[in-house]
């Protein structure tokens, strides 16, 4: 566990509370932030953080693109199902999902049931400028990765409008992101409180 994290503040605790031991998932595309986003949000709650592709990794002994080149996207997507549900039985705890996670109909339906889904939404070009900084994106290792991001937003996007809230991951300092993320989920947990 992150050695520095603070207790939450009257504000984040009444939040946590509100959310019932719900995990609160984010979704998107790779470079929307939900690693960084993801990290200071669980810690700003004092909730546990989880990426899914690091637990991913764990599990397999791989890295996602030694998964990808060995045994193909299908198989990572079949571990990735499994690893978010079982994730999710861990209660209260912000979890960021790989960027195909949310395309996945189980995936979907098991959220829905026992978490509340948050869509980092980004823009093409802040996209393109924050995974260019990276080189180890599978889907990315293509002749044309700024072809590759516009087709997965043509994909993808419509399937991410299902997520229970969307925040646009926007060029400002992180912690005004993550306090955009808190905003929204206190509207969310008065509109559909925790089943008790």
């Amino acid at each position: 566990m992150d050695s520095k994290k603070q207790a939450p503040s009257g504000r984040e605790a009444a939040l946590v509370e509100a959310l019932g031991g719900r995990p609160i998932i984010l979704v998107g595309l790779m470079g929307a932030g939900k690693t960084t986003i993801g990290r200071r949000l669980a810690n700003r709650l004092g909730v546990p953080f989880r990426d899914a592709d690091h637990e991913i990794e764990a599990a397999a002994n791989l890295s996602v693109a030694e998964i990808f080149a060995q045994h193909g996207e299908a198989h990572f997507r079949d571990g990735e199902k499994k690893v978010i549900a079982r994730l999710i039985e861990e209660g209260c705890q912000v979890l960021a999902t790989g960027g195909g996670a949310w395309m996945n109909e189980q995936t979907r339906e098991v959220v829905k049931q026992s978490g509340v889904s948050v869509w980092l939404k980004a823009e093409f070009d802040i996209l393109m400028e924050r995974v260019r900084r990276r080189s180890h994106r599978p889907l990315l290792q293509d002749p044309d990765p700024e072809g590759v991001m516009r087709r997965l937003i043509d994909e993808r996007y419509p399937v991410y409008e299902e997520a229970d809230l969307t925040v646009m991951s926007r060029d400002v300092p992180h912690e005004a992101i993550v306090t955009a993320v808190v905003e929204s989920l206190e509207e969310h947990v008065k509109a559909h409180p925790a089943a008790s």
